[in-house]
């Protein structure tokens, strides 16, 4: 049954893609016009717009960013491989749509938490490749110093990462209740999987932030299997934009970054008007297992994920937009490729020389800002200095 419906899925999106080309229309030298997948409501009478202008700038920032997430995701697979990062990582390749499209449609001053997926926001929202990779094999050069690993970075306004299956969500909520508190015109973004919809907690920050109508933008990224679970046989009903009953929903094509754009203002326009929350389901395929120790074929197969990658792929559905609409010529998007190949591999470099964190550092920064003071360790007479 999965099989016949991701074939569906496959033939309509193909067909769509090869009209959006076809009906793509040139207004000036640095614009053009697609028509993008109409989304499924809930609860709502009007949705995103159907058609959007990408201008070329936009065009050429989108590739390059989906690229680097895709290439530094393969370098953290090699890196695993080589021994070079230890514990568990989890890659979004395949995904990379979702989170460039969704920093594309909100502002840097709003805030977003997610998963243990992470690390595509991790670059979205503004952290370096080789802070990341370099946090990944627990380097000084980290961007959490070495002492977060693969599920806990964090920068301006991202608060990770989070390793419990849902715990985002109350926490989202919470973040979403602070911008309301404060007035400042802000929301959140507060993305979980289609695993994590079926925690009770999930159900539980829905109820508290449609009755205190807080600015939270419910982000369910289903991307069809939970672990190695599929979504069928896992959730009585897998309509996840539906599953806030009373919040409304929207059911978006998550391997279009033009379509998760403009879904994501939508969104965030209607939590910045006071109308409360809203929710999104995020239509998604990642290509790698669960996680590393995960080969990802033993649940599914390999022709099913290798169709995906020939019919659906995000960067590829890009790429063929902006040259066949001359937004863009192949020789310049392999120039942004040959660029990104050296970031991400003096990246690499960086983050297996640079020391080890020392371990006296190990209770460093238990507190954002605090006085000095004494963390036990394994036994009573260890210490570690705590410092800010």
């Amino acid at each position: 049954m999965l099989t016949a419906l991701i074939s569906r899925v496959l033939r309509r999106v193909a067909q769509k893609s090869a009209r959006r080309v076809l009906v793509a229309s040139r207004n000036s030298s640095n614009d053009a016009t697609f028509e993008i997948e109409k989304c499924d409501l809930h609860l709502l009478e009007e949705g995103p717009p159907v058609t959007t202008v990408l201008t070329r700038a936009e065009g050429l920032k989108y590739y390059r960013m989906m690229l680097t997430v895709r290439r530094m995701e393969l370098k953290a697979d090699q890196l695993y491989k080589q021994k070079f990062i230890r514990g568990f990582c989890h890659l979004c390749d395949g995904q990379e749509a979702c989170c460039v499209g969704l920093e594309a449609g909100i502002n840097p001053s709003d805030h977003l938490i997610t998963s243990y997926r992470a690390h595509g926001m991790c670059y979205t929202r503004g952290l370096s490749v080789q802070s990341i990779l370099t946090e990944l094999t627990g380097r000084r050069g980290g961007c959490a110093k070495g002492k977060g690993g693969s599920m806990h970075m964090y920068t301006k306004n991202f608060y990770g990462g989070n390793g419990i299956v849902g715990a985002q969500g109350p926490l989202g909520a919470g973040i979403a209740l602070a911008c309301k508190y404060k007035g400042n015109n802000e929301i959140c973004l507060t993305l979980y999987g289609d695993g994590a919809a079926n925690q009770g907690q999930i159900a539980e920050a829905f109820n508290m932030a449609a009755l205190w109508k807080l600015p939270c933008v419910f982000i369910c990224e289903n991307n069809l299997y939970a672990m190695g679970t599929s979504a069928e046989r896992a959730a009585a009903s897998t309509d996840y934009y539906k599953r806030g009953n009373f919040i409304p929903g929207l059911k978006v094509d998550g391997m279009d970054v033009l379509c998760v754009r403009e879904a994501t203002k939508f969104a965030a326009d209607y939590c910045r008007s006071g109308k409360g929350p809203i929710l999104m389901e995020l239509q998604t395929y990642r290509y790698h297992g669960h996680s590393m120790s995960d080969p990802g074929v033993s649940y599914r197969t390999r022709e099913e994920i290798q169709e995906v990658r020939s019919k659906r792929d995000p960067i590829v559905i890009l790429q063929d937009r902006m040259v066949n609409s001359k937004l863009a010529t192949v020789e310049e998007l392999k120039e942004i490729g040959t660029e990104v190949k050296k970031e991400i591999d003096d990246a690499a470099q960086f983050a297996t020389s640079d020391p080890e964190p020392r371990l006296e550092e190990l209770g460093h920064h238990i507190y954002s800002s605090d006085s000095s003071f004494e963390v036990r360790g394994a036994n009573p007479w260890i210490k570690f200095k705590s410092v800010s």
